[in-house]
């Protein structure tokens, strides 16, 4: 699967123009909330704890156009809690994008 850094960066300069120290900023702050959301799949251990985790990433995500993300959230809606082979893949998935 590839990572959209290019259109998520894209998605960056367009909402705070192309300040490199704003972009950097909200990247940062993107990557801190995503990583937050995905602290909490890991640790759900009921269906409405990971529902929860899973819509908060995927809104998060749709809020940056960051569609790789959107499918792997779409994907581990219908997973069981906790999953670590999914958020495993998310996680590679934020990996990319946070250093880009």
């Amino acid at each position: 699967m590839s990572y959209d850094a290019g259109h998520f960066h894209a998605s960056l300069v367009a909402a705070v123009g192309d300040d490199p120290g704003l972009v950097s900023d909200l990247r940062f702050a993107f990557v801190e909330s995503a990583e937050r959301a995905l602290d909490l799949m890991a640790r759900a251990r009921c269906d409405e704890n990971w529902k929860i985790a899973v819509w908060r990433l995927h809104g998060l995500c749709a809020s940056f156009g960051v569609t790789s993300l959107i499918a792997l959230a779409q994907e581990a809606e219908s997973g069981a809690p906790g999953d670590p082979r999914i958020v495993r893949r998310l996680r590679a998935a934020l990996a990319v994008l946070s250093v880009q």
